[in-house]
């Protein structure tokens, strides 16, 4: 029997990792890696989006549809911290779970792309079930707990040829490497998302 795979993708975390490497990936590219492990039957793709959604923000989420991804998507909020700064954050992390526990019954594998230490509970559910998780990020950006509970770990920047895309240069490339040695935080978005945003 084929085995299903269902692939759930944290944009956000996503990018953050893209902006580490250096290169972006190609979404198409990740639905045929993944879902040549067996027969795809999901793909859920989250990302923040701003409260006023753009033709270019819009052209981005339908490419993610048109692919084949059901795209979850949240409104940012800003808030300031004690030192005046303002910061945009949306928090997908109840989508996904309740993505990866309610469509449990059909699939036999979960592909989930995040890093995100949040998620080790819902893999040990996950897997008490019967079913089989692979974690794919980058390996300083995923928690020791999360890469522990999953049956199988998947270093995105050793899958390169097979999900780059292919002469892309990320925001902070094109600005001269600015924010490259930033530190990762999954959940805030500093700019907005543009057709050439691949989160």
């Amino acid at each position: 029997m084929t085995e299903r795979i269902a692939l759930f993708i944290d944009g956000a975390n996503v990018y953050a990792a893209a902006k580490r490497l250096g290169w972006n990936f190609d979404h198409r590219k990740i639905l045929d890696h993944f879902g040549g492990l067996g027969a795809l039957h999901n793909a859920f793709y989250y990302t923040a989006v701003p409260m006023q959604v753009d033709d270019k923000q819009k052209r981005f989420i339908d490419a993610l549809t048109y692919m084949g991804y059901t795209v979850r998507t949240r409104p940012l909020r800003e808030s300031t911290d004690e030192h005046g700064d303002t910061h945009r954050r949306a928090n997908l992390d109840i989508e996904i779970v309740t993505d990866l526990l309610t469509t449990a019954d059909r699939f036999d594998t979960a592909v989930l792309l995040t890093g995100d230490g949040d998620f080790e509970r819902p893999v040990e559910v996950l897997r008490a079930q019967g079913k089989r998780v692979i974690v794919a990020s980058i390996p300083e950006m995923t928690s020791y707990e999360l890469r522990n509970a999953a049956d199988e770990y998947v270093d995105l920047g050793s899958i390169r040829e097979q999900v780059e895309r292919p002469g892309y240069r990320l925001p902070s490339e094109q600005r001269g490497g600015e924010g490259r040695g930033e530190q990762s935080r999954p959940f805030y978005v500093t700019a907005p998302l543009t057709d050439t945003d691949e989160r």
